[in-house]
């Protein structure tokens, strides 16, 4: 396990891909610059970026004009560039995403036109006759199709971003959970778990932990990270071909979840998922995990009662979901209707980190905090690694503005 030097002139805290994408930004940038990557595990990409279905999305949902719509957009054509010239395999599978009754169509007009706001290459509205010719298992009565999503395997990209990060002159030091950051004149003095570290300037990703070394570094308290576990199921290998690419609902334009979907993996699997229920514990990968003090800050924000009055019949939904892998396949026979609870086995599972405030309100961009000599990525969830050379662009701007 490489020793993280005692100083250096940028000090980026977190090894999933956004970390490293910046880290590798920084280098670009600055030849002949120090720089360290601390990981608090014992491997990169540990968290969100290995436990996902491997979406490249094209920039469909989001607001536009926010930083998501613009950075997922832009981040995809990176991306598949990048891939194409790292060896690194990313296929367009394209997707639908399908009404399956009439009260849904409003909701897809939505999507429509934030799609073509946004500029999504491709995108066209298709009638429901028209849904078999691409997915021939799937019905309903209108959908969108966006030929420029695609799948890859993001830790794939983490290790490869690695890599760059490497060849540049830069570290990658793991076990090294950091504490906290102090400024002090010209430098920060970065408290982790194997010593301290003396930085010019520190750029903390560290994901479903970012709130907290936020404010133990002086940011304020919101928005406060609550942990949201995404567990998948799997298609037998010989049902398989019930989805050739990827599947989606309509989603619920009130929540920044995009509804349990079926997706052709990279390797050929099909994921069914994800479910979204609040657990207690920042890695809890399995439902049972609770750790106290993530316990104690989900129900010690206000924002979390808040947000569970607003949204308790979805969360009783959810609940059921988790619970019965018949009612969670119900679901998604809606627009496949062949699917049955037999053609399913357990999959992974993922911990979405998302930023909710004090009103109880689900934050729907990424965030970016400034404290003294520190850049503070507070809300990074989805799209952000379809986003991550784009995002790490505007945090390489932001750094060179301090």
């Amino acid at each position: 396990m490489p020793e993280p030097p005692r100083s250096c002139d940028f000090a980026v805290i977190g090894a999933g891909i956004l970390g490293l994408a910046v880290a590798r930004e920084l280098l670009d940038r600055h030849p002949g610059v120090s720089l360290c990557v601390l990981e608090r595990e014992d491997r990169i990409a540990a968290h969100q970026t290995s436990h996902t279905s491997g979406v490249i999305h094209a920039g469909i949902y989001y607001a536009p004009g926010s930083l998501k719509a613009r950075l997922c957009v832009e981040g995809a054509a990176l991306l598949y560039a990048y891939c194409e010239e790292h060896g690194v395999e990313a296929r367009r599978d394209g997707k639908l995403i399908v009404a399956a009754e009439e009260s849904e169509l409003p909701r897809l007009d939505e999507l429509e036109r934030r799609g073509r706001a946004n500029q999504v290459p491709g995108l066209r509205r298709i009638r429901g006759d028209e849904i078999a010719v691409i997915e021939p298992h799937a019905t309903g009565i209108a959908a969108l199709h966006s030929p420029s999503t695609g799948v890859v395997d993001f830790a794939r990209v983490a290790q490869a971003f690695e890599a760059d990060v490497k060849a540049g002159g830069g570290r990658v030091a793991t076990g090294c959970g950091v504490r906290r950051l102090l400024p002090r004149n010209e430098s920060i003095t970065v408290e982790h778990d194997r010593g301290v570290m003396d930085a010019g300037l520190a750029v903390s990703c560290a994901g479903a932990w970012s709130d907290r070394l936020a404010v133990a570094s002086g940011a304020p308290s919101e928005p406060r990270i609550v942990p949201f576990r995404g567990a998948y199921l799997r298609l037998r290998p010989e049902r398989r071909e019930l989805v050739r690419a990827s599947i989606y609902p309509v989603p619920d334009p009130e929540l920044p979840f995009l509804g349990a979907h079926l997706t052709r993996t990279i390797d050929g699997e099909v994921l069914l998922g994800p479910s979204a229920l609040m657990v207690g514990a920042r890695d809890a990968y399995r439902a049972t995990r609770i750790r106290p003090a993530d316990l104690v800050s989900n129900l010690g924000w206000p924002g979390t009662w808040r947000l569970a009055g607003r949204f308790w019949r979805i969360g009783l939904k959810e609940i059921r979901h988790a619970a019965s892998r018949r009612a969670f396949v119900s679901d998604l026979r809606r627009f496949v209707p062949e699917l049955d609870a037999g053609d399913v086995l357990p999959g992974p599972s993922g911990i979405r980190a998302q930023a909710l405030d004090r009103t109880g309100r689900l934050v729907d961009d990424f965030v970016v905090h400034r404290t003294e000599r520190a850049l503070h990525v507070r809300n990074a969830p989805s799209p952000a690694a379809t986003s991550s050379l784009a995002l790490a662009k505007l945090i390489a701007d932001e750094a060179e503005r301090m």
